[in-house]
């Protein structure tokens, strides 16, 4: 299976991304010359990484009939000193919400994303520490 996407030049530093007939703009901080239209690619890796373990990890808890009242995957990463700058290490924060959520079905859940199923994890684990944890709010 492939996936294509296409990255169209606008102006200066601006690109316009088209991905599953969605359009995602693209720009550069200004003081590098861009005009700050959009974000910036690599933070988007992050939000990919988010995107993937967090859908894993809602269609996991709903076959085991979790409920959850909110749900939020944050994700860091630390940039590389010298170019080409990349994340080295990346940390994804959990943040789940309910009553009486069943840590064992949750922690199961983050297992199954990061080791079985995300995609997005394991192509990042090759060039990055990825690690995690899980956080209920009262």
């Amino acid at each position: 299976m492939s996936t294509k996407v296409n990255v169209t030049w606008k102006d200066q530093m601006a690109f316009e991304a088209k991905v599953d007939g969605f359009t995602i703009a693209l720009d550069a901080d200004e003081k590098v010359g861009g005009r700050n239209l959009g974000p910036r690619p690599k933070p988007l890796t992050l939000v990919s990484l988010g995107g993937c373990t967090g859908m894993d990890v809602i269609s996991i808890l709903g076959k085991m009939r979790v409920e959850l009242d909110f749900f939020d995957v944050e994700v860091e990463g630390e940039l590389s000193d010298e170019h080409p700058k990349y994340f080295h290490s990346i940390h994804i924060k959990y943040i789940f919400k309910g009553k009486d959520l069943p840590m064992d079905k949750l922690e199961k859940a983050v297992t199954l994303s990061q080791e079985r199923y995300c995609g997005v994890s394991e192509m990042l684990r090759k060039a990055a520490k990825l690690s995690h944890e899980i956080v209920i709010l009262d």
